[in-house]
């Protein structure tokens, strides 16, 4: 008997088979409806490359991200350095002893025992048996001490300052001490639709609106406490919480590194020397580094800005390569910021798009430390970056460009990873992206000839094939003809069209395994896959009108994560287990999930592969999936929870203890004809659509999972 979850009824809700229109306004700015900015006509790259590959030589101390933090006894060091003495908590110096280092024992065998949660379209947050969640915190609730209690009907710039942002989506966990933690999440963009009451139009809005949505973007850092013995968190809502920290798009200064830092592309009016942007736009996903810093990474920041109509003609190419209109003074989705800051106008201002689409980096740790955008990682859609210790001790950070038909790049730095637990070695490590080489994929296949764009198996019975990173700009140093290092790093697409990188299926979330070395991208969709004048389905992208899509692996040659060869493969082709065309690495598909959009990937202790979704075309809510990636269980696939009604599941982050998954409960109810007074979800406090992060964990305190 196939133990499959099947779906559950509808019950009062209707629900777009895959993400509603109001989701593609806000989130994207529309991208969908615009013209694919990427029209290069890159030939495959189709040669055998010879790879031999061993999983040998991994520093196991560097892969962080969702997994763990290796990175033991830097918040010492990062106490003892920065934060001021008087505010910070006792903290251990070996990190390994409290449950947030490496993986500790006792944290499970890796057998993925829960029973799956079906499919469901139900407005609620649904856990297997014997799991219980637990809201931690929910947009308006209050961060910075003395924040003033979230009023919906008297909602100000200077309280949403101080307060939880909008649309939470990465999650990262920095540990303290055994019971307290630093919570790290993102807020990707806002919905004023589900935030004001009343509303009519983004014309109709207040410039004082248009600042609160300015200030619910960015970051936020929360001082969490575990609950008894649990493996819940909360809070903590007393005491001076030194490390509560708001980062918004309209009021925080960021640094500028790396070679780009200080071009003319990068300098306006307002910033001359090209080195200080305020704000941060867009921030989707990221990673969590060694030395206990967050890297957050700016995605559809096009949507902010105007006047791309007026902007000078030779600048004009390069705002189309990155979806920003050159004909149309208010494209579709504006948001008419410059009502409130010139700035996002580029008829005035035609820098200052340059200034955003970079990955960030906050070190929670110091909160008075100013966060920095790093251009030596290159600027372009970032979903995020996850980072890990090559065998070398170079450090190697892994993106995805989320645009249909863009590129997958990896970073590695000139300097090696410092081990240690002093204010030396962490100082130093905080310099690590700034200075290093930057490359970007390109993909050779084995069975070229047999992709017909349905999806079918080719022969030899797996999509895979061979890969070469290709070096765009290493230092001050171009390896693109025609494009000085700053013009590769500001225009990094453009880069990577010279050069002919393969063109994939909306790379985003890119991350490392800590135990084998591996890396995992999620690949979410590209329905305009084969269509006429696009691309046609690939080995690595094989079905054209791509609706679900798949799970690339990626394994470095020799397990050396700074060689320019890898091999890949694509253990997860998503969509109906029933479907032909999907693919569970050949595991019995009558026993497997169905999964449509894979969007962020996480690993547990035991090394499992955790997957969000977003956007299910399948007609359920989306959640969070899990499978193992090794022995006989690889590709069975088991839902593990769902998020409510119109919501997206982001994140995820299971704790090195496996006894928490944190998710981000993101943009529930955003259902079209939504509104505050008419909302599509009441979750989760009964009243309005609220986004939020929970945490969930085993009634009887064992591992997650098993």
């Amino acid at each position: 008997m196939s133990d499959r979850p099947r779906l559950l009824p509808l019950l009062g809700t209707t629900r777009h088979g895959s993400r509603d229109a109001m989701t593609c306004l806000y989130r994207c700015g529309n991208a969908c409806d615009h013209p694919v900015p990427n029209t290069s006509d890159n030939a495959y790259f189709g040669d055998v490359v010879n790879a031999e590959v061993s999983r040998r030589g991994v520093v196991r101390t560097g892969a962080v991200g969702a997994l763990v933090l290796g990175f033991s006894g830097a918040v010492a060091g990062a106490l003892a350095g920065a934060a001021p003495a008087a505010a910070a908590p006792e903290v251990p110096a070996d990190l390994d002893a409290i449950g947030f280092g490496r993986p500790e024992k006792g944290v499970g065998n890796g057998a993925l025992t829960f029973k799956p949660v079906p499919p469901n379209t139900l407005d609620s947050f649904i856990v297997p048996n014997g799991y219980d969640h637990a809201v931690v915190i929910t947009w308006g609730d209050p961060v910075e001490p003395g924040a003033p209690e979230f009023d919906l009907h008297g909602q100000t710039a200077a309280a949403q300052a101080k307060q939880f942002g909008y649309n939470n989506d990465f999650v990262g966990i920095i540990p303290l001490n055994r019971r307290r933690a630093l919570l790290v999440v993102n807020h990707e963009y806002t919905n004023e639709n589900l935030m004001f009451p009343g509303f009519t139009s983004q014309d109709a809005l207040s410039v004082e609106q248009l600042k609160i949505a300015m200030a619910a973007h960015g970051m936020s850092v929360v001082e969490l406490e575990r609950v008894g013995g649990t493996g819940q968190w909360r809070p903590v809502d007393s005491g001076r919480r030194p490390y509560n920290r708001r980062v918004t798009a309209n009021t925080t200064r960021f640094e500028l590194t790396g070679p780009a830092a200080g071009s003319a592309w990068l300098r306006t009016a307002a910033d001359p020397k090209g080195r200080t942007v305020v704000g941060t736009l867009n921030n989707c996903a990221g990673g969590v580094t060694p030395w206990g810093t967050v890297l957050s990474g700016e995605e559809n920041f096009n949507q902010y800005f105007v006047g791309g109509d007026a902007a000078p003609e030779d600048a004009k190419p390069k705002l189309a390569r990155y979806g920003i209109s050159t004909t149309a003074r208010y494209p579709s989705g504006s948001r008419k910021w410059e009502r409130a800051d010139e700035r996002f106008d580029l008829a005035r201002h035609p820098n200052e798009a340059n200034r955003h689409g970079w990955i960030v980096e906050i070190d929670p740790l110091d909160p008075e430390s100013r966060p920095r955008k790093h251009t030596a990682l290159g600027r372009f859609k970032h979903e995020g970056a996850n980072v890990i210790v090559a065998k070398s001790g170079h450090v190697v950070a892994y993106m995805g460009d989320d645009e249909r038909f863009d590129y997958l790049y990896k970073f590695v730095s000139d300097k090696k990873y410092m081990k240690g637990n002093s204010w030396v070695a962490r100082r130093h490590n905080l310099t690590l992206l700034e200075s290093g080489t930057l490359y970007v994929a390109k993909l050779g296949f084995t069975s070229a000839g047999e992709i017909d764009g349905s999806g079918a198996l080719p022969t030899d019975g797996a999509f895979d094939g061979t890969g070469q990173w290709i070096k765009l700009v290493s230092g001050n140093r171009s390896y693109v003809e025609g494009m000085t290092a700053a013009d590769v790093l500001t225009f990094t697409r453009l880069a990577g069209d010279k050069v002919g990188a393969t063109k994939m299926d909306r790379p985003e979330d890119v991350e490392p395994s800590l135990l084998t070395g591996k890396v995992y991208v999620a690949l979410t969709n590209n329905t305009d896959r084969g269509k006429p004048g696009k691309a046609a389905a690939d080995e690595a992208n094989p079905r054209n009108l791509n609706k679900h899509g798949q799970v690339l692996e990626l394994v470095e040659h020799r397990g050396d994560h700074t060689a320019d060869t890898f091999t890949w493969s694509l253990p997860i082709v998503a969509g109906d287990p029933t479907d032909a065309s999907t693919y569970f690495a050949g595991y019995d598909k009558t026993r497997v999930s169905p999964i449509s959009c894979p969007d962020n990937v996480a690993f547990d202790a035991t090394g499992n592969l955790w997957i969000s979704t977003d956007g299910n075309a399948l007609g359920s809510n989306d959640g969070l999936f899990a499978t193992a990636v090794e022995g006989p269980e690889r590709g069975h696939l088991k839902q593990f929870l769902t998020v409510p009604v119109g919501a997206e599941a982001c994140g995820p982050f299971i704790t090195s203890d496996n006894r928490s998954v944190f998710v981000a409960v993101q943009h529930p109810g955003e259902i079209d004809g939504a509104s505050v007074e008419n909302p599509a979800s009441n979750w989760p406090d009964g009243d309005y659509a609220k986004p939020a992060v929970v945490v969930t964990w085993r009634l009887d305190g064992g591992p997650i999972g098993s």
